[in-house]
């Protein structure tokens, strides 16, 4: 099952994206994909912030984190069969994709098909965090227009692909799109 969670900043869909996997994984441990690649202070303490929630918030599930602010399909790959894994977050791997790599656009949107293939193929319950960043006025410059179009283009392909998209407003999850899992219950979100 692939869900989509997108939303803007500090809506409170890292919460409800974590509530998801957690309840999918059930007994299992959880593992969390984190795209954040610390490069300095203030980056550091939002990860550790993050870190220390999810073990706070969830002390009777074990989180397994697993780095990958670039190769997802290999992280993902790393999840055992049918295991919960949240992807957290797809923003910022779309600014390692075209900023800290020497990948082209297509090779990068090619780890992510090749991850979700893969996710699909093996029965993961995998959810995706991404924020809506194309609310606002509309950019003025080339480079943030390649950015919004690179992470639009991926955020379209995900909706189509995804069995569940949600889009959380001030902590309240709007269900846009949404089939059944057969280990899927009930999630209050």
């Amino acid at each position: 099952m692939i869900v989509f969670v997108s939303g803007g900043a500090r809506s409170g869909k890292s919460d409800i994206a974590e509530q998801l996997a957690v309840s999918a994984a059930g007994s299992s441990p959880c593992y969390y994909l984190a795209t954040a690649d610390i490069y300095d202070d203030e980056m550091a303490e939002r990860v550790a912030r993050h870190r220390q929630s999810r073990q706070g918030q969830w002390h009777t599930v074990q989180w397994k984190t697993l780095e990958a602010p670039l190769h997802i399909d290999q992280s993902i790959a790393q999840v055992p069969d049918g295991g919960a894994v949240l992807l957290d977050c797809l923003t910022l791997w779309a600014s390692q994709v075209l900023y800290a790599s020497k990948l082209s656009e297509e090779e990068g949107f090619a780890l992510l098909v090749n991850a979700l293939a893969d996710a699909r193929a093996r029965s993961l319950y995998l959810v995706i965090v991404s924020n809506d960043i194309n609310e606002a006025l509309p950019p003025t410059d080339a480079e943030t227009w390649r950015y919004l179009a690179f992470l639009q283009r991926a955020h379209c392909w995900i909706v189509a692909e995804a069995d569940s998209v949600l889009e959380v407003v001030a902590g309240c999850a709007i269900k846009w799109k949404h089939r059944q899992w057969k280990h899927e219950k009930e999630v209050n979100v």
